[in-house]
């Protein structure tokens, strides 16, 4: 009975799932069927949508192309305008061209036939020519040769005075020109530098702490002072001046190297021949040394590469070196300096005519040790250490222009003469300034119708008075010549003189 029950009860429970699938079935079927719904709504919305949009496109690029089109056709119709044109303004120029094509043959037609009349003419002109000469010849009773000979008798005295005046109106402008170009580039370069000016002389002083010193210096029997004078080569001076010693030397450096040597002295104290000795040793090395490297600065400054080192040391020497009281360095940095302005203005190489003014003077560093003059003995270092030939002709040959062979040595001889001629360069006495300017004087009155003469300007130039009954004009241009040449044979002197002689006619008349 029991298991009656049982299947019962499964019957019934199998009958209420089987229900239950059913409705759950039926619940998904209806939701799927309703999204469905939902979906295929959804798509038709969209796809609606997107066939407007595509409409709405298709309208868009239909107006696009429309406008394009239109656009294309305005500027074919424009171009075709614009060809129209072109073939217009063509036609007209073929029309002129073919104008001008009738034009030119008339013309050419016309100057043809011009031609042809006037060598007609000519030749009836050359006949009409041949028979004149021959009347005149017939009537002359001369050949042409005779009648040419005696035109130009004639004038050949006019030509001759002519061509002398033309001559000399020539070479006056061109002197002229001449001295205005050389003054400007003078000047300038003189302008565009600016040196000291310079007053050493052969002796150095040195202080002294006291009177006490002195006797110290000198030494038992003088012994310190000769001890002194033997290494050094400088003559020292031990007067009644209070408070100093004076040191004599002609050499420049010994001196300047004395000079060191008596200030280590004095103050260490200890003054004694084997010091004495030490100290001067000591100082000679110093002394090298700084020679050397004034040298080398000095031509650095000046762009002096590739220059032998006995050379640089020789440069260096010359700071302690002195020409009529003119420091030797500083005179040859300003040589260089106006050698190189003056050959920029001429267009040559700066840079060579600045190294010919630097080492133009070098043979001053050594002059005191070798014979002969300071020229050769430049010439023949700067030989010696391969310089190059126009530095060489400039040392050996500032001095004398007439063996010069290259304009390089012209330019450092003006330059030279213009930096010993500066005011306050070079020291000169007075004595010798007034004899150069009597003897200046003396020279131009001893010309033939001179009746005054008078030096200004420091000597540099010379104004001469003529007699003008006794000179005239062209005579006058002789008297001046006359008077520069006896002063250059005559005199020695720095740069140049200026000679200026001056006609004048005074006619004087009383009204009474």
């Amino acid at each position: 009975m029991t298991w009656i029950w049982v299947l019962a009860a499964a019957v019934v429970g199998l009958a209420a799932g089987t229900g239950a699938c059913f409705l759950y079935f039926t619940r998904i079927k209806r939701t799927t069927f309703r999204k469905r719904d939902e979906v295929l709504n959804e798509a038709k919305s969209q796809a609606q949508n997107v066939l407007v949009e595509a409409k709405e496109e298709i309208v868009k690029l239909k107006q696009a192309a429309e406008k394009e089109i239109r656009e294309e056709r305005n500027e074919i119709r424009q171009s075709e305008g614009r060809l129209q044109k072109k073939e217009d303004m063509l036609e007209r120029r073929a029309d002129a061209l073919v104008h001008k094509e009738r034009w030119y043959e008339q013309k050419t037609k016309e100057v043809e036939r011009k031609e042809k009349e006037s060598q007609d003419k000519e030749s009836e002109l050359s006949r009409t020519l041949t028979e004149q000469k021959q009347k005149l010849h017939q009537i002359a009773a001369l050949t042409r040769e005779e009648a040419v000979k005696i035109l130009l008798d004639k004038l050949e005295p006019e030509l001759e005075s002519e061509k002398a005046g033309l001559i000399r109106k020539r070479l006056e402008a061109a002197k002229e020109e001449s001295e205005r170009e050389a003054r400007r580039i003078i000047s300038m370069a003189v302008q565009r530098f600016a040196a000291e000016h310079t007053a050493d002389t052969v002796v150095t002083v040195v202080d002294l702490p006291n009177e006490e010193m002195k006797g110290r210096i000198i030494g038992r029997e003088g012994r310190n002072i000769r001890a002194f004078e033997r290494a050094t080569g400088v003559d020292v001076i031990v007067d009644d001046t209070p408070g100093v010693i004076v040191l004599s030397a002609f050499d420049g450096v010994r001196r300047e190297m004395a000079r060191r040597a008596m200030e280590k002295l004095i103050f260490d104290g200890r003054i004694h021949p084997t010091r004495i000795e030490e100290i001067v040793e000591q100082n000679k090395r110093e002394m090298e040394e700084q020679i050397n490297q004034i040298g080398k600065q000095f031509l650095y400054e000046n762009e002096i590469m590739n220059v032998h080192p006995k050379l640089v040391t020789l440069v260096g020497r010359l700071k302690y070196r002195t020409s009529y009281g003119q420091n030797v360095l500083q005179h040859i940095r300003e040589v260089g300096h106006l050698c190189g302005t003056m050959a920029a203005e001429l267009k040559l190489d700066a840079k060579l005519a600045r190294r010919c003014g630097i080492f133009h003077d070098i043979g001053k560093a050594v002059d005191q040790e070798f014979e002969g003059s300071h020229p050769v003995i430049g010439g023949e270092l700067l030989k010696r250490f391969d310089e190059a030939k126009e530095v060489v002709d400039a040392a050996a040959n500032h001095h004398n222009d007439a063996d010069a062979s290259f304009t390089y040595t012209v330019l450092t001889a003006a330059a030279d003469a213009i930096s010993a001629s500066r005011p306050g360069a070079r020291g000169e006495s007075l004595d010798r300034y007034v004899k150069r300017l009597e003897q200046l004087e003396s020279i131009a009155k001893g010309m033939p119708g001179v009746t005054g003469a008078y030096a200004i300007q420091a000597g540099r130039e010379l104004r001469v008075l003529v007699d003008a009954d006794k000179i005239n004009d062209g005579q006058a241009v002789i008297v001046a010549r006359d008077i520069a040449k006896a002063i250059e044979q005559q005199m020695t002197y720095p740069g140049e003189i200026k000679v200026t002689v001056m006609r004048e006619t005074r006619v004087v008349e009383y009204a009474r």
